[in-house]
């Protein structure tokens, strides 16, 4: 099955055409950040506009640079939630739009759980079961994995989600949107051990995050600083940036530790766009090994907001049976565990 997947749910689309048999035949991002980055964040109605600009004209250029017929393509998947409301709806308009005119079926995929299939993508993939780390500017949680569709959530943020608060850092250090990346290419200029920030909630029970104390720390920190009679240099804020990084990793490291030896699994994969971070992936790399556990994640391209990982999750969907309806539904808030497993769409 040929499944042309659209990801349109915040500020990048992403296009990608999928093949149940060859793997993924082609992919094209488009990013709206220099447009945002005026602006210090994400404008919620120019996201949208942007991708009705971009989404048709992107499809048809990937099909043509592709050599691919639109009569080949078997089904449609485009992210249907969470994200925000209007851009989740450009995809799903177009995605079921063009299922009709195709004649073919559309599925709408839950955002996480592309995010969570990615290093499905991979020459190496992970096999069911495993616990995943879904760690992004809009969620951080952990969560048992028995097979797509089988999810059962161990731990989320009570807060601020971990990228979130790597962007309200970032405001803090006057960086510009986007934060998170900016934030840890400060740190890497950051002296090692000249602060040393709190690793929130793991000196209790439990698999839950809270990043709001962190990040009212650094917060602290930062005043303290202005404050003294040299002011607040560069090299500060450096420091303060390898702090608030290092926290926040240790932070994950501990948790996803933890998971694994409560739940007894073996494999941990990281997803979405602060998996990419190194410091993180050193960590948790660190961790496993000392932990006989194997770590799993997808290439960096694939861990931020794309087509792939919603083509990839879509096609798994559609084999299994699931179809939508003529109704174009986009839904800005969507608990991952309310998805139907594939076992229970093909009557396993």
């Amino acid at each position: 099955m040929m499944v042309l997947g659209l990801e349109t749910s915040c500020d990048e689309t992403g296009i990608a055409i999928y093949d149940s048999e060859r793997g993924l035949l082609g992919d094209a991002l488009y990013s709206q950040v220099d447009m945002h980055a005026v602006y210090g964040g994400v404008i919620p109605e120019l996201a949208s506009r942007d991708h009705i600009r971009k989404t048709l004209p992107m499809i048809r250029q990937l099909l043509a640079d592709k050599n691919i017929a639109a009569t080949s393509i078997d089904g449609i998947a485009y992210t249907a939630g969470p994200g925000l409301i209007g851009a989740l709806l450009v995809g799903a308009a177009l995605g079921r739009s063009l299922a009709m005119a195709w004649n073919v079926p559309a599925v709408g995929v839950h955002h996480m759980e592309g995010h969570l299939l990615a290093p499905m993508l991979e020459a190496n993939p992970p096999e069911f079961p495993f616990v995943a780390l879904l760690v992004s500017g809009g969620h951080t949680q952990l969560v048992a994995v028995k097979g797509i569709g089988e999810y059962t959530l161990l731990g989320e943020s009570l807060d601020d989600a971990a990228g979130e608060a790597f962007d309200k850092v970032a405001k803090m250090l006057g960086l510009n949107y986007p934060g998170g990346p900016r934030v840890a290419a400060l740190a890497t200029q950051g002296t090692p051990g000249r602060f040393v920030f709190p690793r929130p909630m793991t000196n209790r029970p439990g698999l839950d995050f809270s990043f709001s104390g962190l990040k009212t720390f650094v917060r602290n920190t930062l005043a303290d600083l202005e404050g003294a009679p040299e002011g607040i240099s560069e090299q500060d804020k450096a420091d303060v940036a390898l702090a608030f990084e290092e926290a926040v990793v240790q932070t994950l490291v501990i948790k996803c530790r933890r998971a694994l030896q409560d739940s007894g699994l073996r494999r941990l994969i990281i997803a979405g766009g602060v998996s990419a971070n190194t410091r993180l992936r050193a960590g948790l790399e660190a961790m496993v090994q000392a932990q006989r556990s194997q770590l799993f994640y997808a290439q960096p391209r694939f861990c931020t907001d794309n087509g792939a990982m919603i083509a990839y999750a879509g096609c798994q969907r559609l084999l299994a049976g699931q179809r939508e309806g003529l109704a174009i539904n986009a839904r800005p808030r969507w608990p991952m565990d309310t998805l139907p497993s594939l076992k229970s769409l093909s009557g396993v």
